[in-house]
């Protein structure tokens, strides 16, 4: 049995009837709209997808009158029927190390950010999120302080993508040379507790005709959902990233409370079963250094024998601090000297350079504006206030 999600609690945000966006869409899904709307005939249907499809993903097209291979008559049809606007960028901040993050609102109350970072991977990484909030309470991350409000669908996760291209000025799909290189499941959300979405979104951005990034440079991150983890290696063949953060289960249910239901020894033996795990192909352990709490030599050589036959690299996350955090980062001394620990045991463990903290961008910082104060809001108010 799969796991599920408790969502009797959350926010609803009702719909209205709208325009259905194809650019969302899955290809199947494309095909069974356009035969839905009566835009195209059933024998036509597959064919008339792949021409929009390449527009929509390798184009990058918001405008069916700037397909100039599809007939007038069907751009009309097209039209009337659907849509390929983009959501609405509330925010967009540029970090002083040039990193970039968006707040994006996708329908009303629903509000995400997304976080583009130079120098990552191959050239640049998205990092994206697949829920609006979270329901796992990790002590030390920002978004865990928010609560759920519902998973994304396929189609607001690959938005993202298509919102950070448009900024980036990246259309029609570059192959070569692209400053976005890689996507990292790692922003707002537990992405095991929304798979169908990740996995569809994970289809068209992978799709050789269109966004075309390889399965090999998206990383899916997960604080341990164990159940789903042989269906992500199977239905997505993407990396896997674990949020691991301690060696034993005691500390890691403090700081990671979903370690209460799926301890250690059953998230390892679930790692260790994942489809495709190799040299070729190692999971990433993200491990944040805590100030007094995980960081000790003897917790450095513990993590070794944790992970001991795992093809694994262990990334080092200087804690990154949002306003009410409990936590400090470590010293940077202590955390080079718990990497060379792991790196005599056999471990590449490099230390991830904090990108965007100045616009709260960082890992473990986001948290949707419906959930803070507007940083405009806060401007306003301070130049506005009577000087004392």
């Amino acid at each position: 049995m799969g796991a599920t999600l408790d969502l009797s609690r959350a926010t609803v945000t009702p719909r209205s009837a709208v325009k259905l966006n194809l650019s969302g869409l899955t290809r199947a899904d494309l095909v069974a709209a356009l035969v839905s709307a009566e835009v195209v005939r059933p024998e036509k249907a597959k064919m008339r997808a792949t021409q929009l499809w390449r527009w929509i993903h390798h184009y990058g097209v918001t405008d069916f009158q700037a397909m100039s291979d599809v007939a007038k008559e069907m751009r009309a049809s097209l039209t009337e029927a659907f849509t390929l606007d983009r959501p609405e960028i509330i925010e967009r901040q540029v970090s002083r190390d040039g990193t970039r993050k968006w707040l994006i609102r996708t329908a009303p109350g629903i509000e995400i950010e997304t976080v583009y970072i130079p120098d990552v991977g191959r050239a640049g990484a998205l990092c994206v999120s697949s829920q609006v909030g979270c329901t796992l309470n990790c002590t030390f991350c920002h978004t865990g302080t928010q609560a759920l409000v519902r998973n994304l669908t396929a189609a607001e996760i690959v938005a993202q993508v298509q919102v950070a291209r448009d900024d980036l000025g990246e259309w029609p799909s570059p192959k070569e040379d692209r400053r976005l290189s890689n996507i990292v499941f790692m922003g707002m959300g537990e992405p095991l507790y929304n798979l169908d979405s990740v996995a569809a979104a994970i289809d068209i951005i992978a799709d050789n005709e269109g966004i075309a990034i390889s399965r090999r440079r998206i990383t899916v991150s997960t604080s341990g959902v164990v159940p789903e983890l042989q269906a992500l290696g199977e239905r997505t063949q993407a990396m896997l990233a674990i949020s691991l953060h301690a060696t034993n289960d005691a500390l890691r249910e403090k700081l990671v409370p979903l370690n209460k239901k799926y301890p250690l020894a059953q998230l390892l033996s679930a790692i260790r079963a994942y489809p495709g795990l190799s040299n070729a192909k190692r999971v990433t352990f993200e491990y944040v250094m805590l100030k007094g709490v995980n960081d000790s030599p003897a917790e450095a050589k513990a993590l070794v024998q944790l992970l001991k036959g795992v093809p694994a690299k262990i990334n080092l996350i200087p804690f990154n601090p949002w306003p009410g955090s409990q936590y400090e980062c470590s010293d940077w001394a202590t955390i080079e000297a718990f990497a060379a620990i792991l790196n005599r045991g056999g471990y590449a463990s490099p230390i991830r350079t904090p990108r965007g903290r100045d616009i709260l961008a960082a890992c473990g910082q986001l948290k949707s504006e419906s959930e803070k104060v507007r940083a405009s809001v806060r401007r306003k108010t301070a130049t506005e206030a009577p000087a004392s």
